[in-house]
This record gives C-alpha cells, sequence and structure tokens, in this order.
C-alpha cells in the first residue's frame, strides 16, 4: 500500500475520530470480524493520539431490529476498547452515520472539518460512511490498519480490506480525498 502524505494545509484541519461499529457482537462467534483483538489495539492508539491532541472521538454503534439490538450485550462497545469520559456516542440505523443522525450537527457544533474513520466492517459501514463524508465535503484519514471485515464467501477479509484502502483512496470526483494512514502515523497535528 502506498501512503500519501498530509499537505501542509490539510494537518492544520480539525479532525475528529469516528469509530464505527466495533461492538461486541461483531467480535464472536462464526461471523465474527477478522484480527479483532489487533484491530482494536490499533483503534486505541489513534483514539489516544486524537485524546492527546485534543480531537473528538465519537463512537458509532449501529442499531438493528433482530441484529445489534440497543442495549443487547452484542451493541456493547467490544471489550479491549477504550472510552473516556469526554468521547462523544452516536447510534445509527444504516449503513451510513451520517443519515438519519446527528453526525453532521455534531461535527459542526466542533469546527470539524476532517475526519479519520476506523472501524467494522470494511465493506459496508467503514466504506459508506468514508463515502458519504467525501460528498459532504470532509477530507478523510482512512486508517489503513485499523479497518476490519468478516470477509465473505468470494474474498477473505484481509482482501476487503485491502480492496477498500485502494478503492477509498482513488476517488476523485468528490473533490475532498480519502488519504490511508497507518495507525502509528496517525497525527491531528493542528
Amino acid at each position: 500500500m502506498l501512503a500519501v502524505p498530509i499537505a501542509r494545509e490539510e494537518s492544520a484541519m480539525q479532525t475528529a475520530v469516528l469509530v464505527i461499529d466495533v461492538q461486541q457482537g461483531l467480535c464472536e462467534g462464526p461471523g465474527a470480524a477478522f484480527d479483532c483483538a489487533a484491530t482494536i489495539a490499533r483503534i486505541n492508539r489513534v483514539t489516544r493520539t486524537a485524546r492527546d491532541a485534543g480531537a473528538p472521538v465519537i463512537f458509532v454503534q449501529h442499531e438493528g431490529r433482530d441484529y445489534l439490538v440497543r442495549d443487547s450485550s452484542g451493541w456493547q462497545l467490544a471489550d479491549g476498547l477504550e472510552c473516556a469520559p469526554g468521547d462523544l456516542r452516536l447510534g445509527k440505523t444504516t449503513p451510513d452515520a451520517f443519515l438519519r443522525t446527528a453526525l453532521a450537527e455534531m461535527l459542526a457544533a466542533r469546527g470539524i472539518e476532517r475526519l479519520a474513520i476506523c472501524g467494522m466492517h470494511t465493506e459496508f459501514c467503514v466504506d459508506t460512511t468514508t463515502r458519504s463524508a467525501l460528498a459532504l465535503g470532509y477530507p478523510v484519514l482512512l486508517i489503513a490498519d485499523a479497518h476490519t471485515s468478516a470477509g465473505n464467501d468470494a474474498i477473505p477479509a484481509q482482501q476487503v480490506i485491502a480492496h477498500h484502502n485502494a478503492t477509498l483512496t482513488n476517488i476523485s470526483s468528490f473533490g475532498p480525498r480519502a488519504v490511508a494512514v497507518m495507525s502509528q502515523d496517525f497525527s491531528c497535528a493542528a
């Protein structure tokens, strides 16, 4: 994977970290996402960096009628995921964290200009939210080693992740771009 340097003017942007759907129900059982424990460790590295820089961390939790039911054990944030008292929470019911939620208002109220995105499931909620963010004018730092998938019958999780790192960073039609950044290289430098 080719890492693209962050332009100087982009590094001064107010950044928020979106942690998408890192929920216990996606980390256990036969449909568990790939490499959950290591992915969560990398997400924790990113969120600690963000908090140290004073950037908001927003945990997005999917809510379903039959799966990831609100307040169920599977709906809870995943074991090992670090959440601090000042972190924000947002529920969603579709793969898009912007659709029928208060995310846009949360970001606007905090002057957020750029998003760092990580989480689960790459091909659904990470992909859809990244594309929506770009369409709404937010440049995205896609944390390339901090999103994961369970894979599918056609391709394994590692290929889903690699495919989305390549695809999302090659979309130019929205104007703002997604840049792949490894968790250890992530910075909110303002």
